[in-house]
């Protein structure tokens, strides 16, 4: 195995060989160097897409933060390098290392991979290979390192239970101490030639850790016509059912940014100033799968963004939540940040915003940070469909908030929108149209004809564990034919600038999303005909992933296109995020009748939530968690049987 200074060496020889070079060398302001042999335990993070993206990734920062606090282990980042730097690195011997050392993946003692979308599969088989590690689970031994995964995505861990040795289900900055005492175990026994403690062991014992998944002691087992039967724990001790973990408060955000090389996609100070969302958009797998909100205090998150300033020299300051203007003191928040930093040409910005909870006052404090484009998210067009998604807005309002925006200097506003809903017509999709036109048209009402309208358009990918999880994707002609609408209506304003991606770019986020375990087989072998950076125009190989489906005898269409039973047993039916699978039926029934269900935060409606985490409310009473508290020792809740409606 190389060590640090040959790799320091050969990179001398072909890094100004390759784009942007700064993504390789590491030393950047902020990261975290400690002397590798006086800790312990070494753990390398690993976000699988460029250095572009990964080092603005807000969990990563987070762990990183944490398992550097410990002074008995160290943590270190590695991302997947880009095409050029990976055939360099593959002609000339090097394997993929962490940027802190400069050690390779295999030297350390786990390796922990952020997974937030789908599209990174492929990418994280590659980065296994070129760090030299297997790419299958089963084909690891003693001197590998443990390979865990852990994000959105992995409420659906089936696809990748081949690679994976163990998942982290839900929020990971209690979860990851537990796991690195569990490996410095194994760490310390194995140095015993006489100790029956081997990787199988250490495996088990994170099986019973809570929140945490290995594949391996678990069998999925299946019916004649393709779909699950059950899936079931081959040993004792380990949950039938893994329920996601989750931290009663919100630990201190990190305010040691990193400070990148080169220009990446968000170059700023992010603060988490809320998680978790009570709005119960039914489209939305953020918004499920990380409940229940919990919301930092106002002084809190300025101390933290004051502390990151300092640090970093950012001058851009991001308010990170699913719904940002939902977070409760969000006035008094803006207000203090504009008193803080006024004078400084900080830029602020609240990235998620609802219409119905932009108030007036809101957009006069964030006035002073009109540089940016102001972005709101309707998802639909029409008043029927917003009621389908639970995303009821009157188009009014829609209208209303706009013309208030770029009445108050905001020259760019960038609607986003899904087509592909169920039970959507042409005429829905039509709507989106109309209304991106009159919202220009109110606009230069009071504006003039600078003003410019961004519409994102993407196609709606039922997820897992929400109330969709039952519907079936559009067709691809179906894609087609309302994307060649929106072209032929709004192609020709050029104050309009309308982006989507292709119908074959969401029939992969689908079956990789909705996939079970069958469809390992399938990622590991179009990785091997070459698919990787699916999310990248360079990379996608679409072509490769249906012949991968052949080779398997497997129908694409199967995970995509097709209705499921209502009583059907899921692939991710032993994962949950503690919102109750009756619950999301139930919301999935009401859709198709048009009811909508009101924020949670004025009316619970018995998610699952309370009673799964009952005791850890009971310990943590407050307004900053937001579900109701639980003052009495909670009944034992029975749930019902899913009522079948038919096929």
């Amino acid at each position: 195995m190389l060590t640090p200074k040959e790799i320091e060496n050969k990179l001398d020889h072909i890094l100004l060989k390759v784009q942007k070079p700064g993504r390789y060398v590491g030393g950047e302001l902020n990261s975290t160097i400690k002397d590798w042999d006086s800790v312990q335990t070494k753990v390398a993070f690993v976000f699988p897409d460029i250095y572009d993206i990964g080092v603005s990734n807000v969990g990563l920062k987070i762990l990183y933060d944490q398992v550097n606090q410990r002074d008995d282990a160290l943590a270190e980042r590695a991302y997947a390098p880009w095409l050029d730097m990976e055939a360099l690195m593959r002609q000339h011997g090097i394997p993929l290392y962490a940027l802190e050392s400069k050690r390779p993946l295999a030297c350390f003692d786990l390796v922990g991979f952020t997974l937030p979308y789908e599209t990174l599969y492929t990418n994280a088989l590659n980065v296994l290979d070129l760090a030299g590690i297997p790419v299958r689970s089963a084909d690891r031994d003693e001197t590998h390192p443990i390979i865990i995964a852990g994000g959105h995505s992995t409420m659906n861990p089936e696809p990748m239970h081949a690679f994976i040795d163990a998942f982290v289900i839900g929020e990971g900055e209690e979860v990851i101490h537990e796991i690195i005492d569990a490996v410095h175990k194994w760490k310390v026994e194995s140095r015993n030639p006489l100790s029956p403690f081997h990787r199988k062991d250490v495996l088990q014992q994170l099986a019973r850790i809570p929140g945490v998944y290995v594949p391996q002691f678990y069998e999925a087992n299946y019916l004649d016509d393709g779909t699950v039967s059950h899936i079931e724990p081959m040993i004792a001790e380990i949950p039938k059912v893994i329920t996601k973990r989750v931290v009663a408060k919100l630990p201190p955000p990190p305010t040691k940014f990193i400070v990148p090389n080169i220009d990446i996609v968000h170059n700023r100070v992010s603060v988490e100033i809320m998680r978790g969302c009570t709005r119960g958009c039914r489209f939305c797998h953020a918004g499920m799968i990380t409940r229940p909100v919990r919301e930092r205090p106002v002084d809190e998150v300025v101390e933290a963004l004051e502390a990151a300033i300092k640090s970093s020299g950012f001058e851009e300051i991001a308010l990170l939540s699913l719904s940002s203007s939902d977070y409760t003191n969000v006035l008094e928040l803006v207000t203090k940040v504009g008193e803080k930093f006024g004078g400084t040409h900080l830029k602020v910005s609240l990235p998620s915003l609802r219409i119905e909870s932009v108030s007036i006052d809101l957009m006069e404090k964030l006035k002073d940070n009109r540089s940016g484009g102001f972005t709101l998210a309707p998802e639909a067009a029409t008043e029927r469909m917003r009621r389908i998604i639970n995303k009821f807005i009157p188009d009014e309002d829609i209208i209303n908030t706009t013309r208030e925006i770029y009445a108050r200097g905001w020259t760019t506003i960038k609607l986003y929108f899904m087509i592909g809903h169920p039970s959507e017509t042409l005429d829905d999709v039509q709507a989106i149209a109309d209304l991106c036109k009159r919202v220009i048209a109110e606009g230069r009402k009071v504006a003039g004809m600078r003003v410019k309208l961004n519409a994102g358009v993407n196609t709606f990918i039922p997820k897992s564990q929400t109330p969709f999880q039952w519907v079936s994707c559009d067709t691809p002609e179906q894609i087609r034919a309302k994307q060649a609408l929106l072209r032929r209506e709004l192609g020709r304003d050029r104050n309009i600038k309308l982006s989507f991606a292709t119908a074959e770019d969401s029939f992969s986020e689908a079956w990789l999303s909705r996939g079970d375990r069958k469809m390992a087989e399938v990622v590991y072998t179009a990785w091997k005909n070459g698919s990787k950076f699916d999310a990248w125009q360079e990379g996608k190989k679409y072509d490769a992933w249906i012949s991968a489906f052949e080779e398997h005898g497997l129908d694409p269409l199967f995970y995509t296109h097709r209705q499921r039973r209502t009583d059907e047993v899921f692939p991710w039916e032993h994962i949950t995020a503690a919102v109750r699978k009756n619950f999301l039926f139930q919301d999935f029934r009401q859709s198709l009748e048009g009811q909508i269900r009101v924020d949670c935060r004025f009316d619970c409606f018995a998610c699952g939530i309370l009673p799964t985490f009952a005791q850890m409310r009971r310990e943590n009473p407050g307004d900053v968690w937001m579900c109701p508290e639980v003052k009495s020792p909670g009944r034992k809740v029975i749930s019902n049987r899913l009522s079948v409606v038919g096929d």
